[in-house]
């Protein structure tokens, strides 16, 4: 039998973010919330990537493991980033 690498990034993944069906369900309720605002609209995609992308790691923080550190470590590099950028540092 072979080795599956994605079986193996699954299942770890799985231990860290809980299931991956309940995690999409709050990922995607933050994120309708988040689009339904009127100031979704103004926000330069940058800006709203930033905050879907910070939905998901939310939602794996709540879903999973709330003391994985990767997790806090990637919502504050996303903000980072666009900050960054509002500040004309480009990464």
């Amino acid at each position: 039998m072979t080795h599956d690498p994605i079986t193996d990034i699954l299942t770890e993944r799985g231990k860290e973010y809980g299931p991956f069906v309940e995690l999409a369900e709050i990922a995607q309720a933050i994120k309708r919330v988040l689009r339904a605002q009127p100031g979704w609209s103004q926000l330069e995609a940058d800006m709203q990537e930033a905050l879907e992308v910070d939905a998901t790691k939310t939602a794996r923080i709540l879903n999973g493991n709330p003391r994985h550190l990767d997790s806090w470590d990637d919502k504050a590099g996303y903000a980072r980033l666009v900050a960054d950028r509002l500040r004309g540092v480009v990464r």
